[in-house]
């Protein structure tokens, strides 16, 4: 006793089971969810231990004051730190004339009024360098997903039009792929115009400086997706 293999379907539909290739696009606006801010904290000394005591006191007063905001900073990373000798210019040999050193944060927040008053308060701050905000969405935003739930429809919806301009219904979904996946042809993602904006701040002579007032920048959200249907066999008699 055989039994009989099933017959692989034709990758390109037939008479009886055509099929329909379309693709489903989605583009969202909405509000940020994250804003980052970079600061970068400078010292300047004759010799190299005074550039390094006054590149610690700075930055352990940029770390105290970035953290007194509690939960409003929800990520806080130290990026990179430098002390180099700067040389001078003239004369037969090399002689150092003073020592630069830096260091480099980077901080997030979701509280955007804390934010506003967080940046100012450290542009107050001694030779303190803040340039941001950059506006985000989180990697796991519910916006995403609605993207692509609304992608998904859209290419739904565009088959059976395909399908009902041919006197056809759709009969059932073969393929739902993003662009790019399984060697699928794709057109790319497009990029968010506008995705990031931002200004810098230098340390201010005020004795206290006010809170900026700061607008966030919505974000865009993509979703394509290539989707393959079959349907009954169209009507081309009318």
């Amino acid at each position: 006793m055989t039994t009989d293999a099933p017959t692989p379907a034709a990758p390109y539909g037939t008479p009886d089971t055509p099929r329909v290739a379309v693709r489903g696009e989605a583009r969202l606006v909405v509000d940020p969810e994250i804003a980052r801010i970079s600061i970068a904290i400078s010292a300047r000394g004759t010799d190299r231990r005074t550039a390094l005591d006054d590149l610690t006191r700075r930055n352990t007063e940029v770390l105290a004051l970035i953290k007194t905001y509690g939960d409003s900073v929800e990520k806080l990373e130290t990026g990179s730190f430098s002390i180099s000798p700067e040389l001078t210019r003239h004369g037969r040999g090399e002689r150092v004339r003073a020592y630069h050193g830096s260091v480099h944060l980077s901080a997030e927040l979701a509280d955007f009024t804390a934010l506003g008053e967080l940046t100012t308060r450290l542009a107050d701050l001694e030779l303190t360098h803040v340039t941001g905000p950059w506006w985000a969405l989180r990697p796991d935003s519910p916006a995403h997903g609605e993207a692509r739930r609304q992608a998904v429809r859209e290419a739904v919806q565009r088959a059976r039009e395909y399908a009902g301009a041919l006197g056809a219904h759709l009969a059932a979904l073969v393929e739902l792929a993003d662009l790019g996946a399984e060697n699928s042809a794709g057109y790319g993602m497009p990029a968010a115009p506008g995705g990031l904006r931002g200004m810098s701040y230098g340390s201010a002579e005020a004795t206290e400086a006010p809170a900026l007032d700061l607008e966030p920048q919505r974000q865009t959200v993509y979703a394509q997706v290539n989707a393959r249907f079959t349907m009954t066999p169209p009507d081309l008699t009318s």
